[in-house]
């Protein structure tokens, strides 16, 4: 089933922050936390310090109603910086992978820092792109949810 949830980025600490979030929502993880440290290696990128390893990879958390919110630690010595209007993703979870090109293809068209759509490790066909209106939006079909 279709889902949007918003994804948000930190810069170290975005276990700190679900932990307050679980809290004031009184609601449970949705999957467990992914570290850093759980990303396969790629010989492309640099490596990660045990600091960075130990960061959030991937964290969900039920809030009301049924949405969700996602997150994410950037990376200072991969030159990531946080800053208002990146800290904050529209994440769509179409039904199909047609969905999921169609929706990818006329978001990003006319946009900016648009990735491509790709399989991704973790099973997910995966691509974001920023719209012309300065939108970010992150696109996640996964075949064994739908």
């Amino acid at each position: 089933m279709a889902r949007v949830s918003t994804y948000l980025n930190f810069m170290g600490n975005a276990e700190e922050a679900f932990e307050f979030y679980k809290s004031v929502f009184g609601t449970e993880y949705a999957s467990p936390l992914m570290r850093l440290g759980d990303v396969p290696a790629d010989d492309s990128m640099p490596a990660l310090s045990d600091a960075e390893k130990n960061m959030v990879m991937h964290i969900e958390l039920e809030i009301l109603a049924g949405h969700v919110i996602m997150a994410t630690d950037m990376i200072a010595s991969m030159g990531h910086e946080l800053r208002i209007g990146n800290n904050t993703t529209i994440n769509l979870e179409p039904d199909s992978r047609e969905e999921t090109d169609r929706l990818y293809n006329a978001l990003s068209e006319g946009g900016v820092d648009a990735s491509g759509m790709s399989d991704m490790f973790w099973g997910a066909y995966w691509g974001s792109c920023l719209d012309r209106f300065g939108i970010r939006w992150m696109f996640n079909y996964d075949p064994t949810r739908a």
